[in-house]
Formats: C-alpha cells, structure tokens, sequence
C-alpha cells in the first residue's frame, strides 16, 4: 500500500511538474497585464526631469538588486595581467591578436580569466565589441595558438566532453558567432573570454567562480551567475581601459542568451560602457515578464536555480506581482545606445516581448532628450528600427549570426563613427 501511494504521489507530483511549464505561443492566450511605468516613482509621483530620473532610477536598479539579479558585494580586488600569447601579423597584416590571463583575487580566493583580444592595425585608438563565448576562447576561431579552457565546461557526449573540460575537437566550432575578419575589417576590434571561467554554470552553492571571492552568508538578495557574469565583465573593463591601442570611451558590451542577461546587467551597473546589445536575452533579460510567453520565471527559475537571487522565485506563476519589468531594465541604460534583437523562430525567448520591451523604455530615453524607439508596431524580418534603441528580429533559430553582427556595427557606427 505504502509503495503504490508513492508511485500515485510521484505521479501526481510530475503531472503537476509537466501542467507548470507547458509554454505558451498563442497571443490570444496572453494573460491581461499592465506595465509599470518608469517615470512614476514608487509613492506614485511623476518623474518630470533628469533629475528625478536619477532618484527614479536609484529606486528601479535597487528593485531589480533586491528583487530580481541579487545585490553585488563591494569592495575592490586586486587585478594583475600577463600577456600569454601575441601575434602582430594576422589576416594578410591587418589585425593583431593578444592572450591575456586576468588574475582576480581577494585575499586567499583567487580567478583567473583569459581575454582573447583582436583588433584593427590602426594609428587611432579604436572602438571595440567585448562578450562572452559559451565554450572556451578555442572555439572563437580556429587558430591553433589558441589555449584550450581548462575550467569547467558542461558534458556534451556527441562532442567528445564527459568529464566536464573541454579539448581540441572543439576548436573553431563556434567561429559563425565570431565573424572575426567582419569586425576587423569595419574598424572594431573585439575581446571575448569563456564566461565558465567566471562562474561555472551550474548550482554549485556558490563556491566556485567569482563568487568564492566574496565568502559569507547568503540571504535572499544575494547575487547569482548573471550578476557574477556582468561584475566579471566589468573587472575586465578595469583592464581594457588602460590599454592605450583602444577606445576607452568607444567599448561596446554584447551577449547572447543568457549572457545577453548579463550584458545588460552589466551595461546597467557600469556606465563605463558606451553601448550595451542583447542579444535574444528572453526571459530575465529584454523579454517582458509579465507577458507569460514562452519562458516564463518559474521555468527559468527552475531550469536555473542559480541565476538569480532567492527573492525571485517568489514570482513563479505570480508575474502579475513583480514590481518592475523588463522594459524598465533596459531604461536604465539610458541615455546610452542600446540594441535588442531577435529570431523569429526562437518564440521561447519571446521576440515581441523584446520588442514591447524596447517600446516601454523610450519614454524615459525621450525625457533625457533622446529620440528613444522610433516605432510601436513589431517589425517585418530584416528591418531594423533604430533611434538611440534598435530592434530586429530575422528568420531562424536561437543564435548569433554574420546578420546580427552586421546590424550591431552599423547601429555602432551612427553613434562612435560619425
């Protein structure tokens, strides 16, 4: 009796387990829900000035801290750089390539990141593209001078991966995503680091990554990997600034998926940064929450446990509770450029919702005396819309494709090469 209650109860429970993430694509299905507005603060009033946009924003990026991506802790660590690697004569004399291992470290916890940089031959500082990559600076191109990752990758049996570290079969298998030799030849150069050496993406109690570098208790605002990832980007900002071959003022900071979460954090907590893209970021990223449309805070909640701070699962299946939405969180990147795009096949990441996002955030980058977002009706594929935000959305899947990449840079060039 008691074996075939648990077998009722284990069925129960994984019924209820499949009913919570069965996904919605049907537009006629969307629940009703209104928006916060940026520009009434909390007690209700009307935000009319930058000036009170930065009492406004303060309240926003602090419900956010506390709400959504946790609270990042303060206090400096120290940063020390080598060069491992350089090649001064790449693509036919045009380009440099550099290696260069990043050492963080707080007392006794220590990170160590390695930045593969490309840039331009140029007697101008030049502008440059920083992200990260999903399985090791190897895989960003096939060079073979390029260092394997020895962190923590996760197992890919068909690839070659089960003991969770990464090796030579996979070098250049995701160069489509880094159209190296595009970017060099329209002036950009781009820096890009494995985000797993940052923080391993696995809940993992915290105790590994940049993380470990912060040791203490934990409580329900406490930050997880998107933020992890967006201070990582950050520390190398520390970094690239100084380097005098590039545009301290012109570093553009981009993800995909998860990492276009953390692109936008990132953008959002250091306005070192001049531009920030995302890149089908969905939900937790550009993608409206309270929309219910695709991935949904539960699901992602659940799929990732450590992404963001404790304090968010208390919106799993109650959206209509969250305080702030997405559309507010690419408003605090204002008044700086911003680029949100799209597949019109990846509906998990809810490419409308990215856009209702952009659409949301242009009052306040119009109070700043910006042109904002030039449209209010979802756009035909291939067909940008920019103002000071752009948006497209193009056929295919969940990815980053020569397409987007060519869009990032022409949006770029309106704003750092007029």
């Amino acid at each position: 009796m008691k074996k075939l209650f648990f077998l009722l109860l284990l069925f129960i429970t994984m019924s209820s387990f499949g009913q919570a993430f069965v996904a919605n694509y049907d537009e006629s299905k969307l629940p009703a829900y209104t928006l916060p507005d940026p520009l009434l603060f909390n007690n209700g009033k009307t935000v009319r000035n930058k000036a009170d946009w930065e009492k406004r924003r303060i309240e926003l990026l602090t419900l956010f801290e506390n709400e959504v991506y946790g609270k990042t802790p303060a206090g400096k660590v120290e940063l020390s750089a080598v060069v491992i690697s350089q090649n001064n004569d790449l693509l036919n004399g045009t380009a440099t390539r550099r290696e260069v291992q990043l050492k963080l470290k707080n007392k006794e916890a220590e990170v160590v990141l390695n930045l593969l940089i490309y840039l331009p031959k140029s007697t101008q500082r030049v502008p440059l593209f920083l992200g990260y990559n999903f399985n090791g600076n190897h895989t960003v191109t096939a060079d073979p001078e390029i260092a394997v990752t020895h962190a923590w990758v996760r197992n890919n049996p068909a690839q070659g991966i089960t003991s969770n570290r990464s090796n030579e079969s996979l070098r250049g298998s995701d160069a489509s995503s880094w159209p190296v030799i595009e970017i060099i030849s329209r002036g950009y150069g781009v820096a890009t680091l494995y985000y797993g050496e940052v923080d391993p993406d696995f809940d993992d109690g915290f105790r590994n990554g940049v993380h470990a570098l912060y040791p203490g208790k934990r409580d329900s605002t406490s930050w997880g990997s998107i933020a992890g990832w967006a201070w990582g980007l950050s520390r190398v900002m520390d970094w690239l600034q100084k380097e005098k071959s590039i545009d301290a003022q012109k570093i553009i900071v981009l993800g995909h998926s998860r990492l276009g979460k953390a692109a936008l954090w990132a953008g959002i907590n250091d306005p070192r940064f001049a531009m920030v893209v995302s890149n089908e970021s969905g939900c937790g990223g550009a993608a409206l929450s309270k929309r219910i449309y695709g991935e949904t805070v539960e699901r992602i909640n659940s799929s990732f446990p450590h992404w963001f701070c404790m304090n968010f699962r208390k919106y799993n299946n109650k959206e209509e509770n969250l305080p702030v939405d997405q559309h507010e969180l690419l408003a605090l990147i204002a008044p700086r450029p911003l680029y949100v795009c799209s597949a019109e096949e990846d509906r998990w990441s809810d490419p409308k919702g990215e856009f209702l996002s952009c659409v949301g955030a242009s009052p306040v980058y119009r109070l700043l005396g910006k042109e904002g977002f030039p449209a209010t009706e979802f756009p035909g594929l291939e067909q940008p819309v920019t103002g000071t935000i752009g948006y497209h959305i193009r056929p295919g899947k969940h990815d980053i494709k020569p397409y987007d990449w060519k869009c990032f840079m022409n949006f770029a060039d309106g704003f750092f090469k007029k």
